[in-house]
């Protein structure tokens, strides 16, 4: 590689390497408040894609879920990563998150209003199947994706990364219309194994059709780099669970998408 090019490459941001995308920030309403989320779409759009609503973790909006979209974009998706705070409410650590965090898990109305918004302005995107839409959730993300589908929201799937498996309404399974995945660590302790054990009965008493993979010696957040490597803490990274929670993500649109 000449000089030129070496200094090129150096001088290339996440955005300019994935010249096949284009993303903008949207501001759009939801249950009386304004929200501002992340979209990332493919430049090259000759018919209309499957779309995929993001929930982060409960950081809100943050770069890492923005370069989470901008991948899905580039695998040919159209990604918007969800506002459930509202606009300019972004917790700066742990304390004010899960402050944040605190007032949606107690009021799951809410969360569902929130979180549908965010699915709703996708939907409404001229590129979308409409037929062909699924969510994400990390962490608290998780969590909310799971109350999306109870909602009885018209989602072809969603995918809980270590999200929280209380079950504070079990009858709302039943509402559930898409496919479920759970993607956990084996080794949680911050989603206690009662909860694990009611929400498996809720899928079944539900009659939905749902997944749920462990991973070997991953705690809470194994997606997650920030989160260090101490497992004793509870939440800790694990690069293998990482990767395979991803590839199971990625063959659960296969099927659910028909592609």
């Amino acid at each position: 590689m000449s000089n030129a090019a070496i200094l090129l490459s150096m001088m290339l941001t996440p955005a300019t390497v994935l010249a096949g995308i284009d993303s903008r920030t949207i501001e759009y309403r939801g249950a009386g408040a304004v929200l501002e989320g992340y979209l990332a779409y493919p430049k090259a759009i000759r018919q209309k894609r499957p779309g995929v609503l993001i929930v982060p973790d409960w950081m809100g909006v943050a770069e890492p879920y923005k370069v989470i979209a901008n991948k899905l974009a580039d695998m040919g998706y159209v990604a918007f990563v969800a506002d459930i705070y509202g606009k300019g409410v972004r917790p700066s650590n742990s304390q004010e998150a899960a402050e944040q965090a605190s007032k949606y898990k107690s009021d799951r109305n809410l969360l569902r209003q929130r979180v549908l918004a965010g699915f709703e302005e996708l939907k409404k995107n001229t590129d979308v199947d409409q037929d062909r839409m699924a969510a994400i959730g990390y962490c608290f993300g998780g969590t909310t994706v799971i109350e999306l589908a109870r909602a009885g929201t018209p989602v072809a799937g969603v995918v809980s990364f270590h999200g929280g498996l209380d079950s504070p309404s079990p009858a709302d399974g039943k509402n559930i219309k898409g496919k479920v995945l759970i993607l956990h660590g084996a080794d949680d302790p911050l989603v206690p194994p009662k909860d694990v054990a009611a929400f498996q009965e809720e899928m079944r008493k539900g009659r939905v059709d749902w997944q749920m993979i462990y991973y070997g010696a991953a705690v809470h957040s194994f997606t997650q780099k920030n989160a260090g490597n101490d497992k004793s803490k509870g939440v800790a990274y694990n690069e293998n669970a990482d990767g395979r929670s991803w590839e199971a993500m990625k063959q659960f649109f296969k099927e659910i998408f028909n592609q």
